[in-house]
């Protein structure tokens, strides 16, 4: 079941995913009371956004997605091209049925920013990760945000939930990546390169400068 579901997941294009993660940075950022707060989009390096994860099973589930990510240009003033990234991760509980959520991670550091230039990671293994505060008046200097890498962010069904991403595995999507760019290229050589933005991605570029300012 998972895996024919992860199969149609794939085929959805790749103009569709990025309108969606430019639409799902943009709801999450201005939820009224619950949304990212901005100071920490502000001081993350990277964020990963994935909209409409899955998660399906019965007692035991599995989780899988497909999204983008990018990271600030060495001067800070602006953000790379997007890389393709996709996220697989089996988990263990009373989870009865099928739901899709949408998730936002923001690298806060460079040990962060070093698991997702490696192409591969696992959240809770390589790469610790915590639940972010919400809210436009959360304060940055929480104790979440000064020692975890990452700080997951999930909305499911209009709601802000938490989701556990322990034990899930981030890695680069090299068929969309091929796709975007015409030729192979790993998420490092995106995030950190001279690459252009590609014109079906200029929505999601658009909204990662208006959402940072």
């Amino acid at each position: 079941m998972c895996t024919a579901a992860y199969a149609a997941e794939r085929e959805i294009k790749v103009d569709d995913r990025l309108d969606a993660a430019a639409a799902t940075l943009t709801d999450m950022m201005r939820a009224s009371d619950s949304g990212i707060p901005h100071d920490l989009l502000e001081k993350a390096r990277c964020v990963i956004i994935v909209p409409g994860m899955k998660k399906a099973g019965f007692i035991f589930g599995a989780k899988y997605g497909r999204g983008f990510a990018a990271c600030r240009e060495k001067t800070r003033s602006g953000w790379s091209a997007p890389a393709a990234i996709a996220v697989e991760g089996g988990s263990v509980g009373f989870q009865i049925g099928a739901s899709e959520t949408d998730v936002i991670l923001l690298v806060m550091n460079e040990g962060g920013l070093r698991h997702l230039l490696s192409d591969k990671f696992t959240i809770g293994g390589e790469a610790s990760a915590a639940a972010g505060p919400v809210g436009r008046n959360t304060s940055a200097q929480t104790d979440a945000v000064m020692q975890a890498e990452m700080l997951s962010y999930s909305r499911s069904h209009g709601l802000f939930a938490g989701i556990s991403l322990e034990g899930a595995t981030v890695h680069g999507d090299g068929a969309t990546n091929h796709e975007l760019y015409g030729h192979d290229a790993t998420s490092r050589e995106i995030l950190t390169g001279d690459f252009t933005t590609p014109p079906v991605a200029v929505k999601f570029e658009r909204a990662l400068h208006r959402e940072s300012r």
